[in-house]
This record gives C-alpha cells, sequence and structure tokens, in this order.
C-alpha cells in the first residue's frame, strides 16, 4: 500500500523486511522491461520466438552462475516484456548465517516471520540494513549485475532495450511452490493471451 513520505506517495518495499537475501534459498524473479515494450521478441502458437534483445537476454541469464558463486538455476522464461526465473542460492553451511528459504513453512515460527525482527546486533530490521549494504552475492546484487550486462550488450549492439529500473522477488517456501512456480514458468508462453503482463502492445 502506498504511503505517504515528505507529502509524496510511495510505495513501501515488497521485500521481507526480516530476510536477508543472500541467504540459501530459491527465489521466484520476474523482470519487467520498460514501460513494458515488447523488446524481447514475440508469442507465436503458444511459442516464444526471440529478437536479437531476446536472445542476449536468454543467454546471459544462463551465465550467472559463472558470474556468481553458488548459485544454480531453476525454470527460465523469456516473455516479449519480462522474464521469469528461478535462482537457488546453495551456500556452504559454513558460510550462511540462516536456514534454507525451502523450509519456511514447516521451521518457521510467528517470531521469525514477524516483519519488524530485528537484528540482534543493533535496533534495524534485516531490511532495513539491507539499504546500507547491497552485500555481495545477494538477490538484488546478482539482478543488478545481469541487468547491467543484457543492457551493455545490447547498446553495444545498437539494439533497442530498456529494464523497469525495479523487480520483482518471492522467497519459495517449500518444495511443492517450487513445483507450483517451475510449472508456471514453463507454461507461461501458452498462456500469454491471459498473461497480466501482456499489455497488448
Amino acid at each position: 500500500m502506498a504511503k505517504k513520505f515528505q507529502n509524496k506517495y510511495r510505495i513501501g518495499p515488497a521485500r521481507a523486511q526480516w530476510w536477508d537475501y543472500g541467504w540459501n534459498g530459491a527465489y521466484f524473479i520476474t523482470i519487467c522491461t520498460k514501460n513494458r515494450e515488447h523488446f524481447f521478441g514475440q508469442i507465436q502458437n503458444g511459442k516464444m520466438e526471440l529478437s536479437n534483445v531476446g536472445v542476449i537476454v536468454d543467454i546471459l541469464w544462463h551465465e550467472i552462475p559463472n558470474h556468481a558463486k553458488y548459485v544454480e538455476l531453476g525454470a527460465f522464461v523469456v516473455m516479449p516484456n519480462h522474464i521469469h526465473g528461478i535462482l537457488k542460492i546453495e551456500k556452504p553451511y559454513s558460510d550462511v548465517d540462516s536456514g534454507h528459504a525451502l523450509n519456511l513453512r514447516r521451521n518457521t515460527s510467528n517470531t521469525d516471520s514477524d516483519p519488524h525482527k530485528t537484528d540482534p546486533t543493533n535496533n534495524r530490521t534485516i531490511g532495513q540494513k539491507r539499504f546500507q549494504n547491497i552485500g555481495k552475492n545477494t538477490v538484488s546484487s546478482i539482478i543488478g549485475s545481469y541487468k547491467s550486462a543484457v543492457t551493455k550488450h545490447a547498446n553495444r549492439l545498437g539494439l533497442e532495450n530498456g529494464w523497469q529500473s525495479r523487480f520483482h522477488d518471492r522467497i519459495v517456501r517449500d518444495s511443492e511452490e517450487f513445483q507450483r512456480i517451475s510449472n508456471y514458468i514453463i507454461a507461461n508462453p501458452e498462456n500469454w493471451e491471459e498473461d497480466k503482463l501482456n499489455s497488448g502492445i
């Protein structure tokens, strides 16, 4: 819900303030193009036909594990004006400060999911600390690098492109949800006519 800040409405953070996005887990990522322009190709007979920019978007996503440590990829699809993908962060347990996101429903109590939960070392929420230090090998740093790489290569080739400034992520909380989201991503081209991100351009 939008809140007023300095007499202007702003959208509050959609991300979980009690979660560190560098922790182990699976993350459902959606990134849209600027103004939802159809830069990446078109859907024909339920299948995605990639434009030249769409090819770059596809190739560089699959390059992410070569540039980000402990990252694995799940289901992924390029659509005309957005992408969906699953990122999995799998750091060795000696490097991890918390449990795995895929165990959230089974293992967290009400206090663990409190949006105002604070880091024990200070009075700020984990979410508030995030804005001071984005950290390495976090969802934000991985997606930021990916978007920048796509833009760089597309611009070098003189291809029209553009990203929305923000992206959407969802913590995948258990294996059942992981499978459901994976199925949704794979079936996305077939369901393009009913997709809420289909702006009809």
